[in-house]
């Protein structure tokens, strides 16, 4: 970690120049940039509305439809480049969501200890050990279906690894001498961790959000597949639990599975390896080993 003295944004400056200087990191932001360019101008990328019926059903890869139809003879291409949006959105939505309540829990039970770190540290080790895809389903379901339920399941689910990683880190920077300073010129324990502790923090924050995308959205995928997702929107999740429902492999039109399934694979690995770019930035001992 910078000293107390180092500006928030240069630090973020750092983060995104080390993360390009980064072999693996480049080659992940390469690779989410495919997705991500699908998302931001799917109109521009998809030959087709993703709703329209364009040809027969099940027509195989081709030059007018480059991954086929499916059973409605909607075009799969076309599908898969709207499909991203909801997609990114849940992963970026969770991720975010599931850090921000990490990041608070590990905030305040790391800086006031006592019963406070008690409480919120019993809450979180029960958390962890909990079966995560189970609970997950049994909260989605109770929810009903809609992408925001997906975001807040996921979320809930998945911020307890990171409480813990930051409240270790909290732990280590309340003892820091700036921070004993900031306390003997009066500064309130708010101020404190707002200013001078989390800021800190933010680079392994941004690689916890980045590496929890690629989980959010498998997440997302495996609960759309179960039919938790919302069926009016496309998503990768939600085309493949049409294709299964449709036949698709037992027909052999394994076009239409296989576009989303390397499409989240695509994705996950994107973001795993700007995940550990990040990592090696942070704690610069792990590019030595």
């Amino acid at each position: 970690m910078k000293s107390a003295g180092y500006s928030t944004t240069q630090l973020l400056k750092d983060l995104v120049s080390a993360v390009l200087r980064n072999k693996k990191g480049l080659a992940g932001v390469v690779l989410l940039s495919i997705p991500l360019a699908m998302a931001i101008a799917p109109q521009l990328i998809a030959p087709y509305n993703p709703r329209d019926i364009v040809g027969p059903p099940f027509q195989p890869p081709s030059l007018q439809h480059l991954l086929g139809t499916n059973d409605a003879g909607y075009d799969i291409f076309s599908e898969l480049v709207y499909g991203s949006r909801i997609s990114l959105l849940v992963g970026f939505a969770a991720a975010i969501s599931a850090v921000v309540l990490g990041t608070v829990v590990g905030l305040l039970a790391g800086y006031y200890g006592g019963l406070l770190d008690d409480a919120l540290s019993t809450v979180t080790d029960v958390m962890l050990l909990l079966p995560v895809l189970p609970f997950m389903i049994l909260m989605a379901a109770i929810l009903g279906q809609g992408y925001q339920n997906i975001v807040l399941t996921i979320a809930v689910f998945t911020w307890p690894g990171i409480a813990r990683l930051v409240k270790a880190q909290v732990v280590s920077l309340k003892s820091a001498l700036y921070i004993e300073a900031a306390k003997a010129y009066g500064a309130s324990n708010a101020r404190i961790m707002r200013t001078h502790i989390l800021p800190q923090l933010y680079p392994l924050l941004v690689a916890f959000v980045i590496l929890r995308i690629g989980g959010a959205i498998i997440a997302e995928a495996s609960l759309s597949f179960l039919g938790l997702g919302d069926p009016t929107q496309e998503s990768w999740g939600s085309m493949i639990y049409w294709a299964m429902n449709s036949g698709a492999i037992s027909s052999g039109k394994w076009w239409w599975i296989v576009a989303p399934g390397l499409m989240i694979t695509l994705t996950v690995e994107a973001t795993a390896l700007i995940g550990v770019a990040i990592e090696e930035f942070v704690n610069p001992r792990l590019r030595r080993a």
